[in-house]
């Protein structure tokens, strides 16, 4: 792990079809992606390399945040890249922050190990991350993906 790193590694009780569909599937992803009061207000995916998103979190006192960003490889049910350095069409961002590299891999005896990796542009935006909460918003998060993911059929 870089000074620019922030790694969740996490064994989920879910298979990764399941999970990349939590993943891909923008009413889906709406009920998983920000650890509760928070919630997903908007989500809208163009998921494929170069697609653009638009996520928008809301927090429980009227908070509204928009994330953009874009695709930069997807290899469904394996592996999502994406960024917040382009907000759509290779159109910079004004201040990138972070890239996402979140993997899917079958785990031995059933499940998925589960893998994301948060490469920021520099020390000072890894530690502000952290400092945000970055372990325990994605811990609950990836908690929150793993009980979705379980219900679907």
């Amino acid at each position: 792990m870089s000074a620019h790193e922030l790694v969740l590694r996490r064994r989920l009780k879910a298979h990764r079809a399941a999970l990349w569909r939590c993943w891909s599937e923008p009413e889906l992803l709406m009920q998983w992606f920000c650890p509760k009061p928070w919630r997903v207000s908007k989500a809208v995916l163009d998921l494929r390399s170069g697609g653009s998103s638009e996520i928008t979190m809301s927090g429980p006192n009227g908070e509204e945040f928009p994330n953009y960003g874009v695709y930069l490889e997807v290899v469904p049910g394996e592996r999502l890249v994406f960024t917040d350095a382009y907000v759509k069409a290779w159109e910079p961002s004004q201040k990138p922050f972070m890239t996402a590299v979140v993997t899917f891999a079958d785990a031995p005896g059933g499940g998925t190990d589960y893998v994301a990796v948060c490469h920021h542009w520099s020390a000072e935006d890894r530690e502000q991350h952290e400092k945000m909460g970055f372990h325990e918003g994605w811990g609950k998060a990836a908690d929150q993906l793993d009980e979705l993911a379980l219900s679907l059929k």
